[in-house]
């Protein structure tokens, strides 16, 4: 599975404010920490915004900080906002589509799609950043 841009930055983007609720950071801040474009990540987050997940601090050290909910957002929840996960096989100009070794590869196809949102519908914020705590943890014992 591979996620275009917008998903991407929309997930590092939750999860390091879902990180620290409490905590507010600019888009620039999140940006320069992930190496991606602070123009691109601005747009994402007035869409966060809207879909209620990040809440936009106005004025002097103004931000985002995460108003959604950690153990209920799942990532299926942010990537569905940017893309559609539904696959679509390439198939050459001129091909009959009712073939049925065509019929079967999009069935497929489907079903691959369908284990995929479910396996993503199951990941909460809460569970993705468990993840990395304890990654971080077995890097600072490793070294």
């Amino acid at each position: 599975m591979r996620l275009n841009k917008a998903s991407l930055f929309a997930l590092f983007a939750v999860l390091e404010l879902a990180s620290d609720p409490e905590r507010q950071l600019s888009t620039g801040e999140i940006a320069s920490k992930y190496g991606v474009s602070p123009h691109h990540l601005a747009k994402i987050m007035r869409d966060l915004v809207h879909e209620g997940l990040v809440q936009a601090v106005r004025g002097v050290g103004g931000g985002y900080r995460f108003s959604g909910n950690i153990q209920r957002t799942t990532l299926l929840d942010i990537i569905q906002m940017f893309e559609n996960l539904e696959s679509e096989l390439d198939v050459p100009h001129g091909s009959p589509l009712d073939v049925p070794i065509l019929e079967e590869l999009k069935s497929i196809a489907n079903e691959i799609d369908d284990l995929t949102k479910a396996v993503l519908d199951t990941i909460t914020l809460e569970t993705a950043l468990k993840g990395a705590r304890q990654r971080v943890e077995i890097r600072t014992q490793n070294n």
